[in-house]
């Protein structure tokens, strides 16, 4: 009974509370109808006034601008005048001026009628006057225009040669005075002094006992120092010393190294033999190198490989008329370097190519070939500039592609040409040449003989009757076959053949 009396009360609470809560929104919503309403009537108001308003200032703007306009308007109409009225005057000036040309145009008309006449009166005097001249003088004016001409052009010539006359004299003179002066600067500069180093051939003995040791049981030792070094050991009745024989200089060097070193340890067999020369092979290659770098030192020649620079070294075994070819070669580079600075050339290019002008030599035991191509063909396997090249290869030949291999070859020519540097003797020099020429005239047909270039060179003069130019090629190759027979000669020997015919008349 009270739950349900309580449900009803809570029913009846809850119809009151939504019955209160409608009416007091309907009461709300009454209220703001009528602030929105106010609002509104508010904002219209305003609107209104804020027109109001802004056309008052548009209006007044468009007074403004109105006005500016016009004000514009009426400046630019008094410009157009202004304008209008400077064409006017200046179309005026400008009829006066036409008006004065045409009166010009007219007096010079006129006055060039008035020279028109005064030139054919001028012609016909001057035509008056040359036919007077050629009725004198017997020439027309053709004949008398050309002897002129002839008589300047010849007296030009005669003067264009005098003075081209003189100035080859003096620039003959001049540069011979120069060349003088380069050489002497350059010779007086260079300091080297006389190569007296030999080659090594003969290893000394503490006593004769130690030939037998070096022979060996049955000659096993000898074979194998032989065998291992590539060289003649020569043990004869010379007290206390035995004789290396070899062609190639660095063998010969390895063998005296070693056989040193063998006569000093006393230990005397095959493997020992074999151990010793390869330190010796090693200590020759460490010697070469440090030679190589002393000579680039000395030169001050850059951009060699370390190959390169050993091939160099190589030059300290090897002789020519007992000079040593590192220390010619040192001399050289250092000579052209000098004339080259003289000449105002290129000094580098001069000395790399004064220092490796003779490094085929260091190959000719091992390539066939002489040391100028051999050479030639080094500098371009190792990568040397041309124009090194170039003076490498052309240092023995008449014709020279460079300054610079000029100047080497000059160099080389100095540096073999001072006194005590080679060995040959003026008598020996002499008979040299004489066998040379006597080789070349084993053959019929021949006139004459000529060694030149020191004996690096055979000129053959042939008579022109009895060789003809087939047969002066054949006669070439027996030339060179003789001397190759006959004759024991460093490097090369160019045999030349000529054949001159002359023919001659005379007239009665």
């Amino acid at each position: 009974m009270d739950a349900i009396l309580l449900a009803i009360i809570c029913i009846v609470g809850v119809i009151l509370g939504i019955g209160v809560g409608v009416l007091g929104r309907k009461v709300l919503l009454a209220k703001s109808e009528e602030t929105a309403v106010r609002r509104a009537s508010e904002i219209i108001t305003i609107a209104e006034a804020d027109s109001k308003k802004l056309l008052q200032d548009t209006s007044r703007e468009v007074s403004d601008v109105r006005r500016e306009i016009e004000d514009e308007v009426r400046e630019r109409r008094r410009d157009l005048v202004r304008q209008e009225n400077r064409l006017e005057n200046r179309e005026s000036n400008l009829e006066k001026r036409e008006q004065s040309v045409v009166d010009r145009s007219q007096s010079l008309d006129q006055k060039n009628e008035e020279l028109d006449q005064a030139q054919v009166k001028i012609d016909q005097l001057e035509q008056q006057k040359i036919t007077e001249l050629e009725t004198l003088s017997g020439l027309s004016v053709e004949d008398a225009r050309s002897m002129i001409m002839q008589k300047s052009a010849d007296e030009a010539r005669h003067e264009l040669m005098k003075q081209y006359y003189d100035l080859a004299q003096e620039y003959q003179q001049e540069s011979e005075e120069n060349a003088r002066r380069v050489l002497t600067l350059a010779i007086h500069r260079m300091a080297a002094g006389v190569v007296s180093e030999h080659s090594i051939k003969s290893v000394p003995l503490p006593s004769d006992d130690m030939k037998g040791r070096l022979i060996g049981r049955e000659g096993r030792n000898i074979r194998a120092i032989e065998a291992a070094t590539g060289v003649d050991l020569i043990i004869d009745d010379t007290p206390e010393a035995v004789t290396v024989s070899c062609f190639d200089p660095i063998r010969r060097q390895i063998a005296v190294v070693a056989l040193s070193q063998l006569v000093k340890d006393g230990r005397i067999h095959p493997a020992r033999i074999e151990e010793t020369v390869k330190k010796a092979q090693e200590e020759v290659d460490e010697e070469i190198r440090k030679e190589g770098e002393r000579a680039i030192f000395e030169t001050g020649v850059r951009g060699l490989g370390p190959e390169l620079i050993k091939l160099v070294g190589r030059l300290k075994y090897r002789y020519s008329y007992g000079e040593n070819i590192l220390q010619h070669s040192i001399e050289v580079s250092q000579l052209a370097g000098m004339l080259a600075a003289e000449a105002k050339c290129n000094v580098e290019i001069a000395k790399a190519g004064g220092l490796l002008h003779d490094i085929g030599k260091a190959l000719t035991h091992e390539i066939e070939g002489t040391h100028a191509e051999i050479g030639g063909d080094v500098a371009r396997k190792y990568g040397i500039p041309h124009e090194v090249e170039i003076a490498i290869m052309e240092h023995h030949e008449e014709d020279k592609g460079s300054v610079e291999a000029f100047l080497v070859a000059s160099a080389d020519a100095i540096s073999a040409a001072r006194p005590g540097v080679r060995k040959d003797t003026l008598e020996n020099y002499v008979k040299r040449m004489e066998e040379l020429e006597a080789a070349a005239s084993d053959f019929p047909g021949i006139e004459k003989v000529f060694a030149i270039q020191a004996g690096r060179e055979v000129r053959v003069m042939v008579k022109p009757t009895e060789v003809d130019d087939i047969s002066a090629a054949n006669l070439a190759r027996d030339v060179v076959k003789n001397i190759e027979e006959k004759l024991v000669y460093p490097g090369q020997i160019k045999v030349t053949i000529i054949r001159e015919t002359r023919n001659s008349a005379i007239a009665k």
